[in-house]
């Protein structure tokens, strides 16, 4: 290893020669208190930034084992390390100058969810501290401008090390209150199956966002309030007790006037699988991890999905217990999407009346009355929601707010009012005695086998090197297909769907042999994950600096959304 010295001496050499020589810097070197790594250098100025990490042992970082004796706890660690280090970053970021990204020093830009990143790693062993960084390596034009670069890494950098990554002059209150709030969401999060839960909002959190664009907690809005019908109180290992709305398993409707907060509950309860940062509002809006949000999705690719259960008996007589289209409905790839999340082991499917097909929802009596049932090829998702929890355990939650037909299957009705949550289970129910239930009894349907077993494609072991672009939160892109994510809206970040452009690149080189199925596939990507950490999936390729670890529920819905997996 080479010392700060070495790296000062070496970066008076190459000033002023041409960019390419800035590859001479490549390496690790010891800096008082940590090492800094130079892992990979930009081509040019105008190039995507260089990625560099730093190093800080456990014993100069000193933070108590106690802040991360839980994964979860270790994860909040993290994720409040990289919100440190990023906001130092952006004060220091071009301060350097030059042309290009010159001068600028980035990492993770986290929201408002606690996500396990490669940006921040702590070892649960050693304490040690590992952040991986971007920095814009300075050039005059396309020449080393290295007094620029000496700033940045003996200068700006340190002072962002300093003031992030080392517990002695730190808030010492305020890292054992995130510690103590981690431990808390998990407890809750553990305790929602025992207390027959599948969800908890708590008293007083603040669900309503800015704005349609903004992640923040609006101001000034209506505090949640439980319905007495529906308290619950918990008495947590920091924070103590707690009350708040408890949603049991089963079938839940949630219904009430436009604007009036019916699908802010269902958006808060969506991204309630994520532990969320303090003054979020959403702190103690848990819901079951396992949850998946259901919607219609017109276009999508259909693989090998068996929807038999509610799409059947098709005019063309295409079969659906192997159903594969390149262009699928809203009916049909509603259908799928359910299947497939319970491929994925959801316990709690979320659907929107506003993004669902209405086909596959529902069918009114004067529907059925004309268009005949033994003519009709759809089974609604009303026929089979009791089924699905009563056979096999899914429970639902439902935004509802032009048809009562859900008001005979529900267990529990939630009416949002300027809102405030009123359980109007009874009274609704006694309304809808007046209203004859449209449903027919139905045979139970057979639970799909989720056999399916994805071929290896020779073009990701041709060893040409793949194409890989992460697009945000809209999708990924491999070699020449775009995968589409907009619509899988629990993807909280796009360093996700970054993640999962390599989930699928690492399951292609290594997982598919086609006689795995697609369930042992992402099993073994969530175990790669879990022991080895997200920079695992990368293979040889230089690990991104900047990916967070998708759910295992997302890692199946990018699975099926690629065009070109060849399924068996």
């Amino acid at each position: 290893m080479q010392t700060s010295s070495d790296l000062k001496t070496l970066l008076n050499k190459i000033d002023r020669r041409g960019y390419p020589a800035y590859k001479d810097t490549l390496g690790v070197y010891q800096f008082p208190g940590y090492t800094l790594s130079i892992d990979h250098l930009q081509g040019d100025p105008f190039a995507a930034p260089s990625k560099l990490s730093v190093c800080v042992r456990g014993k100069q970082a000193a933070f108590p084992a106690a802040l991360y004796r839980l994964p979860c706890q270790r994860i909040a660690l993290q994720d409040e390390l990289t919100r440190r280090f990023g906001q130092l970053a952006g004060q220091a970021s071009f301060q350097a100058k030059g042309s290009g990204h010159s001068g600028l020093i980035a990492v993770s830009r986290c929201g408002q969810e606690v996500l396990e990143r490669t940006a921040c790693s702590l070892s649960p062993e050693s304490g040690d501290i590992l952040l991986r960084l971007e920095v814009g390596f300075p050039a005059n034009g396309r020449t080393i401008n290295a007094r620029e670069l000496e700033k940045i890494l003996f200068d700006l950098l340190p002072r962002c090390v300093k003031g992030a990554l080392f517990y002695h002059d730190a808030d010492r209150a305020h890292f054992q209150a995130i510690a103590d709030l981690a431990e808390d969401q998990q407890y809750i999060r553990q305790k929602l199956p025992e207390l027959g839960l599948c969800a908890f909002v708590a008293d007083g959190s603040i669900l309503p966002r800015a704005s349609g664009v903004s992640a923040l907690p609006m101001k000034g809005a209506v505090p949640f309030q439980a319905p007495k019908e529906l308290s619950v109180t918990l008495q947590l290992p920091h924070r103590g007790a707690i009350s708040g709305m408890g949603i049991p398993r089963g079938i839940t409707l949630i219904v009430g006037g436009g604007y009036h907060g019916k699908s802010t509950l269902l958006k808060a309860l969506e991204l309630g699988v994520y532990p969320h940062i303090a003054g979020d509002g959403r702190e103690f809006v848990i819901t079951d991890d396992t949850a998946v949000k259901i919607r219609a999705e017109d276009g999508r690719s259909i693989q090998r999905t068996d929807i038999s259960m509610f799409i059947h008996d098709l005019p063309n007589g295409k079969d659906t217990s192997h159903f594969t289209t390149e262009d699928a409905s809203g009916s049909t790839s509603q259908a799928a999407n359910v299947v497939e999340s319970l491929e994925a082991g959801a316990s709690l499917l979320l659907m929107d009346e506003d993004t669902s097909a209405t086909n596959f929802m529902i069918r009114d009596q004067l529907m059925q009355r004309v268009v005949r049932r033994e003519m009709e090829p759809i089974t609604p998702f009303l026929d089979r929601i009791e089924e699905l929890y009563q056979q096999h355990g899914i429970s639902t939650i439902l935004v509802a707010g032009s048809s009562g037909a859900y008001f005979h299957a529900a267990d529990h009705i939630i009416q949002m009012d300027r809102y405030i949550p009123r359980d109007i289970t009874a009274f609704a129910k006694r309304e809808a005695q007046a209203f004859p239930d449209e449903r027919f009894p139905l045979s139970p349907a057979s639970m799909p086998d989720f056999a399916r077993c994805p071929k290896p494609s020779p073009e990701f072991h041709s060893g040409d090197r793949i194409k890989l672009k992460s697009l945000g939160r809209d999708g990924v892109s491999i070699q020449r297909e775009t995968i589409d994510l907009r619509y899988v809206e629990q993807l909280a970040d796009g360093e996700q769907s970054a993640a999962l452009g390599y989930c699928l690149l690492y399951a292609q080189k290594h997982l598919m042999d086609g006689r795995r199925t697609l369930r042992q596939i992402v099993e073994a990507l969530d175990r790669l994950m879990e022991t080895q950490g997200l920079a695992a999936l990368c293979g040889t390729r230089t690990a991104p600096p900047f990916l967070a670890r998708p759910r295992t529920q997302e890692i199946f819905a990018c699975l099926n959304r690629f065009r070109s997996l060849n399924l068996s």
